[in-house]
């Protein structure tokens, strides 16, 4: 199971009743946030949600609505006693900016430990989260994520008896690992396991043009949340001008990539309705929901 919830819905300033992007998910004791605009640490609050699991923090990029409330959620997370290292993932220069954000935190009981992405794609594996990041089309340089749960196929028992596999291997072979023995035997997950199962997908993309990455890297998701900075037609030329997205080119990302549910999000202060702009947004993709601050959802495994 994958918890997900979008805490803030906002771009470019937090209102009454939308905090700024951001987004966490939960797995397996482990929690993942992507973007920490201000108010990002009430809202976990308003959630009910914590902070000490927090183990990875992605950024999308370095404009101040998506990173400016890293600082005081560093101090949160200290002061709950937190001693476990925190990974942070984004584009080049993270290091040196968040070097510059913790000027007022400089204190912390924590490490933090950086991956700073170069190219165009990259793929990490932490916590038992598959994390994906595609460059986007922005202004300065960004990323949208796709966060998997993959799942391994299932323990094939007739096959690890029919292979004389001694039953004290059985659970670590289930768990992907590769055993060699003092007497020279080998043993491969791929002994005793069947094919891959379906697992959870989930993918982020905010502050971009369409582009054709997008689809293909959001290709299947369970879930895509996606910037819908603009709802008003008109509003396509500014779009294309600071490279956002309106409501209907999210929509029609989110058909071409036959994803099963689309959130949108990362709003125009602007913005006020919203609602009213849906069944455009619905003859495009049915399944297209407005998102607002708190929204979340669990994500279950196909049973087998």
């Amino acid at each position: 199971m994958l918890d997900v919830c979008l805490l803030g819905t906002g771009g470019m300033m937090p209102l009454p009743h939308r905090w700024l992007t951001a987004a966490m998910m939960r797995y397996n004791g482990s929690s993942l946030l992507i973007d920490c605009g201000e108010g990002t640490q009430i809202a976990i609050k308003e959630k009910g949600w914590t902070f000490k699991p927090i183990d990875i923090i992605c950024f999308t990029h370095y404009h101040a609505d998506h990173i400016s409330g890293l600082p005081g959620l560093l101090l949160t997370m200290g002061n709950a006693e937190r001693t476990e290292p925190l990974v942070m993932i984004g584009p080049k220069g993270l290091e040196r900016v968040v070097s510059a954000l913790r000027t007022i935190a400089p204190e912390l009981p924590f490490p933090n430990q950086y991956i700073e992405i170069l190219e165009p794609q990259a793929d990490i594996e932490l916590k038992g989260y598959h994390i994906h990041a595609f460059r986007v089309n922005h202004n300065v340089v960004c990323y949208g994520y796709t966060v998997e749960i993959r799942r391994s196929g299932k323990f094939q028992v007739e096959q690890a008896i029919e292979r004389q596999i001694p039953k004290t291997f059985w659970s670590r072979l289930q768990k992907g690992e590769t055993i060699a023995t003092d007497e020279g035997a080998v043993y491969t997950p791929e002994m005793v396991l069947g094919a891959p199962r379906k697992g959870i997908k989930v993918t982020y993309c905010t502050d971009t043009r369409p582009t054709d990455g997008i689809v293909e890297s959001a290709k299947g998701s369970d879930l895509f949340i996606c910037e819908g900075m603009y709802a008003e037609k008109e509003k396509l030329a500014k779009a294309k001008q600071y490279k956002h997205m309106t409501f209907y080119e999210a929509a029609e990302l989110a058909k071409r990539a036959e994803v099963g549910e689309m959130w949108l999000t990362h709003f125009s202060p602007s913005l006020v309705r919203a609602e009213d702009y849906m069944p455009q947004v619905w003859a495009i993709f049915q399944r297209a929901v407005l998102g607002k601050d708190g929204k979340s959802v669990e994500l279950l495994f196909e049973e087998d």
